[in-house]
């Protein structure tokens, strides 16, 4: 078997919260499924992963059930971690005889534990070796931006569980800023909404559905209507409720001010000489919250940096990751705070 061969194993995990996304070097993202596994209570048996899983939320009888086993970008359940990446690196990789190389993106703000944890448990389902790389490089990668520079990028990526707002330069993180703030809690808000304005209980998929389908953060010039079906509080029986986009407004506004706030955090850190670069250059936005009608515009408002939307915002980070495989050669694989302490020890970033 050729060298090449070797090569095309290798492959770049983006470990969301609500979905995961694997590349192959040399075939493009293979595999996108949702962050969900089905359990058995009993034996701890794993019986669906990814998208069958997520189908299931909900509707389970009372011996099995469906967990997140990632929570804001970091294990929250190490066994149903390891075991859900064993079956998604076994799908891409099935004909393979070498375990593969494996570089996965992480928050900014993980911890040397929770860095461990994601080794291993990647180790675990297969990987040969394990790189991590701060999701802020990769989707600034993913972006085309050219992060070797000196020049400052300001990158904001709205994910399910966690935001990243973070200042890239010199293929490092500058400052950063990770927040709990995201997908999630846009679902959560419209929950509350919809249970104080209408007195109606609707589940969390339902709150994303509407989320896709009329939500925004600033008012749209047309107004859009959705109809939504939940359990009403003051009977307990079924009815139906019309929401529109305006209200959508009103219901994101308590999350969308918390990003908006960290932004502002991260720009006060950055030193002056990046700070113009990022005036220059523009704000990034990618993630599937940075879909949300207006985002862009309301960013751009309230920084005063004009803000754009990547072309592709629910994959840029993976294909970002993916154009890094390229260089796992240079880099050092292992836990990225102990590779930092080490750089600034002998003040060097080289391996």
């Amino acid at each position: 078997m050729t060298l090449n061969n070797l090569v095309e194993r290798d492959i770049a995990i983006d470990l969301g919260t609500d979905t995961t996304l694997l590349y192959v070097s040399g075939k493009g993202i293979r595999l996108r499924e949702p962050t969900i596994v089905a359990v058995d209570r009993q034996d701890g048996h794993l019986i669906k992963v990814g998208e069958d899983a997520r189908k299931m939320l909900g509707r389970t009888p009372a011996n099995i059930v469906a967990v997140h086993p990632i929570a804001a970008g970091v294990i929250s359940d190490y066994d149903m971690t390891a075991a859900m990446l064993r079956e998604l690196i076994r799908r891409v990789t099935s004909f393979s005889l070498f375990k593969p190389r494996v570089l996965v993106c992480v928050p900014g703000s993980i911890s040397g534990v929770e860095e461990r944890a994601i080794m291993d448990a990647v180790i675990e389902a297969g990987g040969r070796k394990v790189y991590l790389i701060q999701s802020s490089v990769a989707t600034a990668v993913g972006a085309g931006l050219d992060v070797n520079r000196p020049d400052g990028h300001l990158i904001i990526d709205i994910g399910g569980g966690t935001t990243e707002c973070a200042v890239v330069s010199l293929n490092g993180v500058v400052e950063s800023e990770s927040i709990k703030t995201a997908g999630a809690a846009f679902d959560e808000a419209i929950v509350k909404y919809v249970r104080r304005k209408h007195n109606l209980l609707i589940g969390s998929r339902t709150a994303e559905e509407l989320k896709k389908s009329i939500g925004c953060v600033k008012e749209r010039p047309e107004v859009g209507y959705e109809e939504v079906k939940g359990r009403c509080l003051m009977t307990g029986l079924p009815r139906n409720v019309t929401i529109n986009s305006d209200e959508m407004v009103e219901a994101l506004a308590e999350p969308t001010e918390i990003i908006l706030e960290a932004i502002h955090m991260v720009l006060e850190r950055t030193p002056p000489e990046l700070v113009g670069d990022i005036s220059e250059n523009g704000v990034v936005l990618s993630g599937g919250g940075s879909l949300l009608y207006g985002m862009d515009k309301l960013v751009s408002e309230r920084t005063g940096i004009p803000a754009h939307v990547v072309d592709d915002a629910l994959s840029c980070t993976a294909y970002g990751a993916g154009r890094m495989l390229s260089r796992l050669d240079a880099m050092r694989d292992g836990m990225m705070n102990f590779a930092r302490r080490r750089q600034l020890d002998t003040g060097t970033g080289k391996k």
